[in-house]
């Protein structure tokens, strides 16, 4: 089997993460990873948050516990120390659809270097806020950008999840 589809094979979403800090030429492989990700019409109108800071991090972890109603104590990045925010422009057609495939090759991307990662949701309703708005500014982020997720990275801790079984019945061939 080759590389690539062993990854995708073995690749599970992570929640529970060690307090160790993902180092920046993996981040950096991570978030190229992402870069290179398929897009409607070449149009490469996708952006990266890639944050470390322990303070924004926390921020946003903040903001999405009150979009999702839990306590404050909560965390929905699952201690994760990275967390790598993705952004389309609004203004693209396939906005959504090309997030989503840059989320999905940062996620491969970490499985392959030995880290966890997880999507996380709520960074359409996080990015409307005009705390975010105003930070997304101050970075010199310029036009209307909609949150596509959270993809949180770190190293795993504890054994990863089992594959769970996948539904029959889910192709139809028409040769």
């Amino acid at each position: 089997m080759n590389e690539v589809m062993k990854a995708i094979l073995e690749r599970r979403s992570v929640r529970k993460f060690t307090e160790e800090p993902v180092s920046r030429e993996d981040l950096d492989q991570i978030v190229e990873a992402g870069l290179w990700a398929a897009s409607g019409r070449n149009r490469q109108d996708v952006i990266i948050l890639a944050v470390t800071d322990k303070e924004l991090r926390d921020r946003l972890s903040r903001a999405n516990c009150e979009i999702g109603g839990w306590t404050e104590s909560a965390d929905p990045f699952f201690g994760a120390p990275a967390v790598l925010v993705v952004l389309a422009d609004k203004q693209c057609p396939n906005h959504v659809y090309d997030g989503s495939l840059v989320i999905g090759n940062m996620m491969l991307a970490a499985h392959s270097l030995g880290l966890g990662s997880c999507w996380i949701h709520r960074a359409r309703q996080v990015f409307e806020a005009e705390e975010f708005k105003q930070l997304l500014r101050d970075l010199g982020i310029q036009g209307d950008w909609e949150g596509i997720g959270h993809c949180i990275v770190g190293h795993p801790a504890g054994d990863p999840p089992r594959a769970p079984h996948r539904k029959p019945d889910r192709v139809f061939w028409v040769e």
